[in-house]
């Protein structure tokens, strides 16, 4: 079950992949979760993709957190190689989050 997010600044990344290198860009993504995972103010991430399509959201316990994770020296060189290499496009969104609940079947 997903944790209250409620306070929190969520990063949202919405992308299109050009299909290169599949390898490379499975291994640039783990090494970033878990870089991300590292960062001071993270509180999670929630991500989806299908037929190249991918939604990321990362979450963060505010704005300078979430700041610092963009400026993050390998976070950026790994930017620039999914600019050059892995993404047609990508859109990238930051919100804060005022409300947040969740349900789980039981």
């Amino acid at each position: 079950m997903a944790e209250d997010r409620t306070g929190q600044v969520a990063v949202m990344f919405v992308s299109e992949r050009t299909g290169d290198d599949p390898h490379g860009y499975s291994a640039a993504a783990d090494a970033m979760d878990a870089l991300a995972a590292q960062q001071p103010g993270y509180r999670g991430i929630d991500s989806v993709s299908a037929g190249g399509l991918g939604i990321t959201l990362s979450y963060w316990a505010d704005e300078a957190s979430a700041v610092a994770w963009r400026h993050h020296p390998e976070h950026a060189a790994t930017r620039e190689a999914g600019r050059g290499r892995w993404y047609k496009w990508y859109r990238l969104h930051v919100a804060d989050i005022r409300r947040s609940y969740s349900w789980m079947r039981e």
